[in-house]
């Protein structure tokens, strides 16, 4: 082992570092919770007084533009592997963008609910729309610490600080981006499926 690594860039144990170890803690958390949501979702859907409402179409751009985000992170990963910083930098990049863009759609697909009659909450909700607000919600929330994150990989790698021999950052964002992008895609066909 080079001496002139510091122990942050180890991998320790059995082979983990301990901020995998701690990530892939918060993701099975978060696995658990959106189990939850689903499953009481399809419990409460059996108990009736459930509205069928059609998704907006542009869930279905959301879920082009989250994939397209994933890739761009993952060409960003084997770029800093092989120390191609600037196209590791312009992958980044495009997966912050297409991160935001995702975050703005999102958006604009609550107003197209909203316009379609579906509620949060109010005298005109149904609990079938206060469960797809929450689910689009509560993985908005953790999209926003999945752009925080890379934004502070971005940084890294803008310091030179992530190469060949420093992956550890960029390979935990990389992680938590693929997460939260299969997380989305599986939320989707959920609510196509189950709506």
């Amino acid at each position: 082992m080079n001496p002139s690594e510091t122990l942050s860039e180890k991998e320790i144990g059995l082979g983990w570092h301990p901020k995998r170890v701690l990530l892939v803690l918060l993701i099975f958390s978060i696995v658990m919770m959106f189990a939850a949501f689903t499953s009481g979702y399809i419990v409460r859907r059996d108990e009736g007084n459930w509205r069928e409402f059609d998704l907006p179409a542009s869930l279905l751009i959301n879920s082009i533009i989250i994939a397209l985000s994933s890739a761009s992170m993952q060409w960003a990963f084997l770029s800093a592997r092989k120390d191609e910083i600037v196209r590791a930098k312009t992958g980044l990049i495009i997966a912050l963008v297409l991160g935001l863009f995702f975050l703005v759609g999102q958006y604009f697909s609550f107003g197209d609910l909203v316009a379609g009659n579906t509620y949060f909450g109010g005298a005109d909700a149904n609990p079938s729309g206060s469960f797809v607000y929450v689910l689009m919600g509560v993985h908005a929330f953790h999209l926003v610490t999945g752009l925080v994150f890379l934004a502070v990989v971005l940084r890294r790698v803008l310091k030179y600080q992530v190469h060949s021999r420093a992956m550890l950052s960029i390979g935990n964002a990389t992680l938590y981006w693929h997460f939260l992008g299969g997380l989305w895609l599986y939320l989707y066909l959920f609510l196509l499926l189950n709506h």
